[in-house]
């Protein structure tokens, strides 16, 4: 079921767009991933989504409802997270999530419940009775979720939720994002392609206001991604001629190093630059030479790849293929 439907959205700041002729379709219970670098556009589909900002063209929905003549709808249907969380510094967590309660028209009696329950997926328990202005980055960012989840939205917006945290709070906020799955739908921004990659079911990606591409990461990186780099750990004898054979490697490099856990044992790491996924027949090969595969796997982030091929791109491809969409 198609939630969210966006048509040839646009908007303009004069004669610059920082939105240009933008569509696409979010189903109920995805976690779509928005990306794109610094400037692109992201924030402000966000914020028209939100019934936040106006579009200059076009015309976007949630749930039925228009982002421009059903705001007052849109917004009951919507938790939003800016980039910067909306908190009252000198509040304490509880009252400020009951605040929020009150604006989002929760009934009186289910006000406390709710605020437990937001407390406890956002694990903000420890820290319940502070002031926001004393939490800590990463502890602000939980807070700006909770008052997203505090009415039980179908729809969640999330700008860039994990700017500017430690590797030990992206991990938790991950943990979060992830649990909203199939309960919520989810729309995240970010420019941190990985996180991207470990959390939504299908990415837009955004450069300069339009968007150039749309769909699940492995069809996104089997239309737009040509080579893959593919290192293997080899103990015994390379055969590289073997490999340059296989079809689809076009170029083979060795190297040697010492593997400690194997008491000073010296090491071949092959790295191969191939057309399309071929582990499967280098691994065969490097077995039936008589050697020992110790280790493979690819190098780099595919999404990355893509990322990089798509942005600098002079030249724009227009079609669909395998459900991928690109423009």
């Amino acid at each position: 079921m198609t939630l969210i439907d966006v048509q040839g959205l646009s908007k303009f700041y004069g004669s610059h767009a920082a939105v240009r002729d933008v569509s696409f379709k979010i189903k109920e219970g995805e976690i779509i991933g928005l990306l794109g670098l610094n400037g692109a556009g992201k924030s402000t589909i966000l914020k028209i989504l939100g019934s936040f900002l106006l579009p200059s063209a076009g015309q976007a929905s949630m749930a039925g409802f228009s982002v421009e003549f059903d705001a007052d709808r849109v917004r009951e249907l919507i938790g939003y997270l800016p980039d910067r969380p909306p908190l009252y510094e000198e509040m304490k967590v509880v009252p400020y999530l009951r605040f929020v309660a009150k604006l989002k028209n929760i009934p009186h009696d289910q006000i406390e419940q709710r605020i437990a329950e937001v407390l406890r997926k956002t694990n903000l328990e420890d820290v319940a009775w502070k002031c926001l202005g004393e939490l800590s980055h990463g502890f602000r960012q939980r807070a700006g979720i909770a008052q997203a989840l505090i009415h039980n939205p179908r729809i969640i917006i999330l700008d860039e939720p994990i700017n500017g945290l430690d590797p030990v709070q992206i991990v938790e906020m991950r943990d979060l994002i992830l649990s909203l799955r199939g309960k919520h739908t989810v729309i995240l921004s970010s420019h941190i392609l990985s996180e991207i990659t470990k959390t939504c079911d299908r990415i837009l990606i955004i450069d300069k206001g339009q968007l150039i591409a749309e769909g699940k990461e492995s069809e996104l990186e089997s239309t737009f991604v040509t080579t893959m780099r593919i290192v293997a750990e080899v103990q015994g004898d390379v055969n590289i001629p073997s490999l340059k054979a296989i079809k689809g490697v076009r170029h083979v490099e060795v190297a040697k190093k010492i593997d400690a856990q194997k008491m000073g044992v010296s090491v071949s790491v092959v790295t191969l630059e191939c057309e399309g996924d071929v582990r499967a027949q280098i691994a065969k090969n490097i077995v039936d030479s008589g050697a020992d595969l110790l280790a493979m796997g690819r190098e780099g982030n595919g999404l990355e790849a893509v990322f990089m091929n798509l942005v600098q791109a002079s030249k724009k491809t227009v079609g669909k293929s395998n459900g991928v969409k690109h423009a």
